[in-house]
């Protein structure tokens, strides 16, 4: 399995890498870019299409993959195909059904989202847009969480949070690394409790993930010279949802605690944190939740005098910090549990203290690091 595992993550870094360097030069000369103006503080033009580089390099390692599986199987499983993948090569074949109608779902909200970049549609179309990709997948193909409350209620549930998460990364994709950098991590501990539990399709997914998140960030890291627009931030949204949805957090016949569904709340306690707590300040102001601002849990670190770079870092660090201890909750005593929700209670604690807490106004001309900011004229549905 950890031959599959360094196999996705190399690969799917280089081929990202790759990736965007093509994209990035493509773009920068049809002048696909992301100017200066409004809420944005980057002084120059900066290249977007980042979204493009990250949709493909999931695509093409992931649905070949897949594809590959298949044919083995028909060839009567080839010698070069590893020992421990025969027992997986009948699963993986079978979704590909599956995995069609996931990539298809990312595929029209990438589309969506390069139209948006191009030409804003407005936060309601687009959020019209992902309520029916995810009823689609929950309803006619099965990706369903709480499936124990009945069909309709686990429906209604699976579209609600792929909508959520899909809207957290779209809002937290508001200063250089933050959204894809947070989304890796993210990934990443997703994929190594599904290998915990003894899934291979799912990991495999989430470190092709991880991979071409960490491809992206060679460009995206401040000072930015790529960005990923709402291309990217609705795919990685969609993606992450996806898995946490398809991946097994409790089973009883391997005395598994049911506090393990908790698991993704956990892991994505601050994007989820960040986009809650935006929109009830805009509510509270009498502004659309949609509309972009500076109200971020990333720009309340800007402004108490942090750089770019210090600000993304902690809220890296506050994810990892909610998220590792998440690991454990499948198979975690009740007590253990408390603890790790208590831990995540903290963390969220600390990070509504910094937000409350007066911040530092920054002088008229004094230099504002070297914040960048996705493609936001608004935060979009």
């Amino acid at each position: 399995m950890w031959t599959i595992v360094a196999a996705a993550i190399v690969g799917s870094f280089i081929l990202s890498v790759l990736m965007c360097l093509v994209v990035r030069g493509v773009t920068r000369r049809i002048g696909f870019v992301d100017r200066p103006g409004g809420h944005k503080e980057h002084a120059a033009p900066v290249a977007l299409g980042g979204g493009v580089a990250i949709f493909l390099t999931v695509l093409a390692p992931v649905l070949c993959g897949t594809l590959l599986a298949r044919w083995a199987l028909a060839a009567g499983t080839p010698a070069w195909v590893p020992a421990y993948l025969h027992p997986h090569l009948p699963g993986i074949a079978e979704k590909l059904p599956l995995l069609a109608a996931i990539l298809a779902g990312a595929l029209v909200l990438h589309v969506v989202g390069l139209i948006d970049d191009v030409r804003p549609l407005g936060p309601w179309s687009k959020l019209a847009v992902e309520i029916v990709v995810a009823a689609v997948l929950a309803w006619g193909f099965g990706v369903r969480a709480g499936e124990a409350l009945g069909p309709p209620a686990a429906v209604v549930l699976t579209v609600g949070w792929i909508v959520l998460i899909v809207n957290a990364f779209n809002f937290l994709d508001n200063m250089d690394g933050l959204s894809a950098g947070v989304a890796a991590i993210a990934a990443a501990i997703f994929a190594g409790t599904a290998m915990m539990t003894g899934q291979i399709f799912v990991p495999t997914l989430a470190w092709v993930l991880v991979g071409g998140l960490l491809g992206f960030l060679v460009f995206n890291f401040a000072p930015a010279s790529m960005f990923m627009g709402d291309a990217g931030s609705m795919v990685i949204g969609y993606f992450l949802a996806v898995l946490t949805v398809l991946t097994t957090y409790y089973d009883p016949g391997q005395h598994g605690q049911p506090v393990g569904v908790f698991v993704p709340v956990i892991v994505l306690a601050v994007p989820l944190y960040d986009v809650i707590s935006v929109v009830i300040h805009r509510l509270k102001a009498g502004e659309s939740p949609f509309r972009g601002d500076r109200r971020h849990f990333s720009h309340r670190l800007f402004n108490r005098g942090m750089s770019t770079r210090y600000a993304v870092l902690t809220i890296y660090l506050a994810t990892a910090a909610t998220g590792l201890p998440a690991m454990l909750l499948p198979h975690a005593t009740w007590f253990s549990a408390i603890l790790i929700f208590a831990q995540t209670v903290c963390v969220v604690l600390i990070i509504a203290i910094l937000e409350h807490v007066p911040t530092k106004h920054r002088a008229p001309g004094e230099p504002p690091s070297t914040v960048g900011t996705a493609h936001q004229a608004e935060d979009p549905g």
